[in-house]
Order: structure tokens, then C-alpha cells, then sequence
């Protein structure tokens, strides 16, 4: 049985409602959310992305679900990498983070196309073992439980299926740590506020980020679910972490 409230940042809110307060926040910060990302970051986020490609390895003609996919920098990149016949399908359940995404020009290789589809990460549109590798970036802790999210996963994979999942997670080192929470609560609300007239929205993220669960937890999670060969790598001293697993 599903529990009735869930988190929000810091605050407690009905979990039918979750998903549509997080919606809202990304039609807010859709039109600069690339923009936010770099300055949010420095920049660092593309380097963990690429990190995130580097171990996954793309093969021509695979096929990848990339959930929360917004703009479109995991799909384009995949695709990019596997070079011919790979096609990527973008879920996100904010249709203005895909109208950003679409005004991006890409030459897609031979044989290589990209859908779009508006979507829950909770109950998505896909028959049972269809991809055979399943993406997400910075967006499984906004959704409203991340186990059903986890268990979808799963069931939309093929068997033999790669998950691979980017995040922010817990810092391993007590100085970062303290830095990381100085800037994160005092510069990034501003940040929102200058570049996307939205401090609110990015309060909300920083919150969430200190709400989800550890590498450990994590991983115990995604075992939970089924799938195996569960292993993480920290990113810049696990301010992001990534998680890679397997559906055999």
C-alpha cells in the first residue's frame, strides 16, 4: 500500500500531489534549465555525464529508454556514441523540458532515430522487455517512489539489459561535505533567482538532493528489484554517484 504522504525537499505533501508539484517546477525552470545546469554546477555536470557514457558503453543498434531525459543530452550523446542503428526514446512528464530538447539540432547517424513521449517514470507506455538499456539523470529522486520507479525499470527492460542510473548523492569527504552545503543552500537559490527569476524551484532541489538515500541504500534498493551486479562509482568526491545493474 502506497503511504500517503511522501517527501517534497523538506516538507511533507500528499503523494497523489508529488507529481504534479514537480511538474510545475520544471515548466518554471524549462526555458534556462541547461543554462542553470552549467552555472549550477560550473559546468561539472557535463563531465559526469560523460562519465556516465563512458561506462555504459553504447553499441550500435541498442535500444535505450532514457527516463526524465528533459533536454535531450543523454539520448544525443548515446546515440552519438553508438555511431549506427541505436535509437533512443526521451520520457519525461514535462512536455516543455521536451520542446527544449527538440529545438536542439543533431545529425543523427545511419539508421539512428529519437522519440519523444510524455510520461510517468511510474507507469510508462512501454510493453514488457522492450530496451536494452534504461537511463536516468538526476531525476529518480523526484519521483514519488522511487521502488515503483525502480520495478518499472525492470519490467520495460530486455532481458540482459543494462540500468545505469546519475545522481546526486552523499559526500565522503567532511570538508567538501561543508563546503558543498554552503554553496548548495546559500548561492544556489540565488543562482535560480538571477538566472530563471525562480529561487523557489531550486530550493526544492537542493532539499531533494539531501533526501535521498545514500550509495549503499541505494544500491540495496535497486537489488531489491530484481536486478544484479549492482555497482556504483562516486563522482567528485560523491556529490553525484553513478549506478550501473544489470536484468538477467
Amino acid at each position: 500500500m502506497q503511504n500517503k504522504y511522501t517527501d517534497f525537499g523538506f516538507s511533507r505533501v500528499k503523494s497523489k500531489d508529488k507529481s504534479n508539484l514537480v511538474k510545475k517546477i520544471f515548466e518554471n525552470v524549462s526555458g534556462r534549465y541547461d543554462l542553470m545546469n552549467d552555472f549550477m554546477s560550473l559546468g561539472i555536470h557535463r563531465v559526469w555525464k560523460k562519465s556516465m557514457l563512458d561506462w555504459l558503453a553504447p553499441r550500435r543498434g541498442q535500444s535505450l529508454i532514457d527516463v526524465a531525459g528533459g533536454t535531450g543530452d543523454i539520448a544525443f550523446n548515446f546515440i552519438k556514441r553508438a555511431k549506427t542503428g541505436a535509437n533512443a526514446t526521451i520520457l519525461d512528464l514535462t512536455e516543455s523540458m521536451m520542446i527544449e530538447g527538440k529545438k536542439k539540432t543533431i545529425d543523427l547517424p545511419e539508421e539512428s532515430q529519437i522519440n519523444w513521449v510524455c510520461g510517468d517514470a511510474m507507469r510508462m507506455p512501454f510493453s514488457d522487455s522492450t530496451f536494452d538499456v534504461y537511463t536516468i539523470s538526476f531525476g529518480i529522486r523526484n519521483v514519488t517512489n522511487i521502488s515503483k520507479t525502480l520495478s518499472e525499470a525492470y519490467r520495460v527492460l530486455k532481458p540482459g539489459g543494462r540500468l545505469m542510473i546519475l545522481e546526486f548523492s552523499s559526500v565522503n569527504n567532511d570538508l567538501i561535505s561543508w563546503i558543498y552545503d554552503k554553496y548548495s543552500f546559500n548561492i544556489i537559490p540565488k543562482l535560480g533567482e538571477f538566472v530563471s527569476n525562480d529561487r523557489e524551484s531550486y530550493q526544492y532541489l537542493v532539499e531533494s538532493i539531501r533526501k535521498f538515500p545514500n550509495q549503499e541504500k541505494f544500491s540495496e534498493m535497486i537489488i531489491n528489484e530484481g536486478f544484479r551486479k549492482v555497482k556504483y562509482r562516486d563522482l567528485t568526491f560523491g556529490i553525484a554517484a553513478l549506478h550501473s545493474a544489470w536484468k538477467f
